[in-house]
């Protein structure tokens, strides 16, 4: 009988405790079938923890910090626009980081000249940002763009339309001007912006004033959508002509089948990651479950629309690949392979030209990560929070 009593109290305090437990531990099933899901953000935290922590090493917290922060802009000055904003904008602590560092270094040739031969040659190797891989280049005059000082993290204020309806600034990351600036366009230059939506880029190109024709793609036709009314914001109507500009929707990896030596410039801004929206924003984020497989296909799309953009080239012209994400394989790797299919398919020799005098020329401005054999990047971090941008420039010879 004692030994009756105690089962029944045993049981009874067992039923306590269940009593006492909430539901969802007691049934295993159905706390796993109503677990909140992991929301694209921390998708693509995880997916960026793993590999650009193996990829940048101890580089990787600070940025990643920085990517989890408000990032930094730039007003690219709209040269169309009747209202002048530099000055205002000036006043506020602003500069235009491109022109400044120009002057700096036309203000410091006079004593280089001054130096033994010796001593000039390796300040120019160091100093001068003159000359690009043997080449001259001259950054152009009528790109602006003003960003705020280093730890500075002010806001812009939205661009207001002047008498015209144009507006007088474009917000954009600043580090976005950089692959405009490396792609050196000339005076009566043709050029093809392959991937060219929302159209900061594009803007930037035309900001030079110089161009002869500027044909601008972007193979999704709301994009493209998206891209029209931005140029309708800040270029006059009679410099949309089909003279001087030309926007297409077409598919941009078959370029080099609708247009083959034809262009002197070429951009190929590539789709990617967007690392930083891919982190911060939740709606149309490349890393949510169902987009598996697009992100799986991004390296080959982007080979396929670098290589559409090495044909459309003309012997003697010069191609700009960049991205805006940390990612290896859709940064070198992309270009690396696209260097050996046009060589092994196309019979196109291509020679990478070397970005480190203008890397050197807005060191002040910029983060950039050390030591890629490849092409250059912007990273970001807290005090210059611009970025990621990769670019690599290429020479088509043949």
């Amino acid at each position: 009988m004692a030994l009756f009593m105690d089962s029944r109290l045993i049981l009874r305090r067992v039923t306590d405790l269940r009593c006492l437990t909430p539901r969802r531990h007691r049934v295993k099933e159905k706390w796993a079938a109503t677990r909140a899901k992991l929301p694209p953000t921390r998708l693509a935290l995880q997916h960026f923890d793993a590999t650009y922590g193996v990829q940048l090493g101890p580089l990787w917290p600070s940025v990643r910090v920085a990517m989890l922060s408000e990032r930094k802009y730039g007003a690219l000055l709209n040269n169309f626009s009747y209202d002048a904003v530099q000055a205002d904008l000036q006043a506020q602590g602003c500069r235009d980081f491109i022109s400044n560092r120009v002057e700096e270094e036309e203000e410091a040739q006079p004593h280089l000249e001054q130096k033994s031969e010796v001593e000039a040659q390796e300040s120019s190797n160091d100093v001068s940002m003159k000359m690009f891989d043997g080449q001259q280049m001259n950054l152009s005059p009528n790109i602006k763009c003003l960003v705020f000082p280093r730890g500075d993290v002010t806001r812009f204020k939205s661009a207001r339309p002047d008498t015209h309806g144009l507006l007088s600034y474009y917000l954009m990351d600043a580090a976005s001007v950089l692959p405009c600036l490396a792609l050196d366009v000339q005076e009566g230059h043709s050029v093809l912006d392959l991937c060219a939506a929302p159209g900061g880029k594009t803007l930037s190109l035309l900001q030079t004033q110089t161009i002869r024709f500027l044909c601008v793609n972007d193979m999704s036709v709301s994009r493209t959508r998206r891209l029209r009314k931005v140029l309708h914001s800040y270029v006059p109507k009679q410099f949309l002509t089909d003279e001087n500009l030309r926007v297409t929707s077409f598919d941009g990896t078959k370029w080099g089948e609708i247009e083959t030596n034809t262009f002197d410039r070429v951009l190929v801004d590539a789709p990617c990651t967007t690392d930083r929206h891919s982190l911060m924003e939740d709606d149309n984020n490349i890393f949510n479950k169902i987009r598996v497989g697009e992100r799986r296909r991004l390296p080959q799309l982007q080979l396929d629309l670098l290589l559409a953009g090495i044909q459309a080239a003309c012997p003697g012209g010069e191609i700009l690949y960049s991205t805006c994400t940390l990612s290896q394989n859709q940064n070198q790797g992309v270009v690396e392979q696209a260097v050996c299919l046009a060589r092994e398919n196309h019979g196109i020799h291509l020679q990478a030209v070397s970005l480190r005098p203008l890397i050197r020329m807005f060191r002040n401005t910029f983060h950039f990560a050390p030591d890629l054999h490849l092409g250059e990047m912007v990273i970001p971090h807290l005090a210059a929070n611009f970025g990621p941008i990769y670019m690599c420039k290429l020479k088509r010879l043949s």
